[in-house]
């Protein structure tokens, strides 16, 4: 299909209305707390998950482990990292070596639970009814926590390590300072980058959509990204100032602030779906032949079928 940066023939104001009206309409929200339940039950296997490949390939002493608690902490809200901090410290304490193969399986597959979440509500965004076979589901599920978390180590990698690389090259050639100030200043897009093609092969692959075209950037991981990273930061700068959570609800006040982090980010994430589906479903209603309006899981699909969707479509204007 034509670019979805093209927006299907929109304007920002009307893809706005639409994407709103959709959002109401698939209960984004309702499901974001769904998955702020999922989330909770994968988010500690999947930090289980990292900190054990991370020791076992470069080692419990690389610092990768601290970067990547150190990170985490500049997103989640403090009572919140605290309590994943403890959690994870007092698991990994208990856990013996024999235990290490069974536990980052097994972690592993618990962590998969939360993108199998992720699935079923994209596919609520594009209107679809999941029939894939359960290993398909799983086995796709399982695939993208490994993709992300190989970009989660690779993005730990190039920020504890990319300063000294870039040090060592500029040393070796005769670049200079100015290629070291370069590459530490270079490294954060790269990030950002990383970030950006994880929310595009979520919604590449978690949807049970056909004949998707492939973009490393779209318009839907541009704003769940963005949307993402705006809550999380202003979600901390409000509880830096007006912590209410932990004088109301006592100990169990980190436990509130971080699900309410976790329904904030399914939240990014499905409105990121919400806007390319949108986009693509007008592109199709505007004449496209490789784009799919909502309920299709393929190009033409309705047509195909002899529904109405596709016999409705309107000539592209050239």
């Amino acid at each position: 299909m034509t670019s979805l940066w093209k927006f299907g023939g929109l304007k920002w104001k009307e893809l706005g209305k639409r994407v709103f009206g959709e959002i109401q309409k698939d209960d984004v929200f309702g499901r974001a707390a769904q998955l702020a339940y999922y989330f909770l039950l994968a988010l500690f296997p999947l930090l289980l998950f990292l900190t054990s490949v991370i020791g076992l390939l470069l080692g419990s002493g690389t610092g990768l482990r601290y970067s990547l608690f150190n990170y985490l902490s500049q997103v989640l809200p403090g009572s919140a990292f605290n309590l994943v901090d403890s959690t994870i410290y007092e698991v990994s304490a208990a856990s013996s070596g024999s235990k290490v193969t069974f536990g980052l399986l097994a972690a592993l597959w618990a962590a998969s639970n939360g993108m199998g979440a992720i699935t079923q509500a994209l596919n609520a965004a594009y209107n679809v009814t999941e029939s894939r076979p359960w290993w398909k589901q799983r086995l796709t599920a399982v695939g993208l926590t490994l993709v992300l978390s190989v970009l989660i180590i690779s993005a730990l990698v190039l920020l504890l390590y990319g300063g000294r690389l870039a040090e060592h090259i500029g040393g070796s050639y005769g670049f200079g300072e100015a290629f070291v100030i370069g590459w530490k200043v270079v490294q954060w897009p790269i990030v950002l980058a990383f970030m950006l093609l994880a929310f595009a092969l979520i919604y590449y692959l978690a949807p049970d959509l056909h004949e998707q075209s492939w973009a490393w950037v779209t318009p839907g991981s541009v704003v769940g990204v963005a949307l993402w990273l705006l809550v999380s930061l202003s979600f901390k700068l409000y509880l830096h100032f007006f912590d209410s959570y932990s004088k109301t609800y006592g100990a169990l006040g980190a436990v509130i602030v971080l699900m309410l982090w976790l329904y904030l980010t399914g939240a990014a994430i499905l409105i990121g779906g919400e806007v390319n589906s949108e986009i693509e479903n007008a592109a199709a209603e505007a004449g496209d032949p490789d784009a799919k309006e909502k309920g299709e899981k393929a190009p033409r699909e309705g047509s195909r079928k002899g529904g109405l969707s596709g016999a409705t479509r309107t000539p592209v204007q050239v």
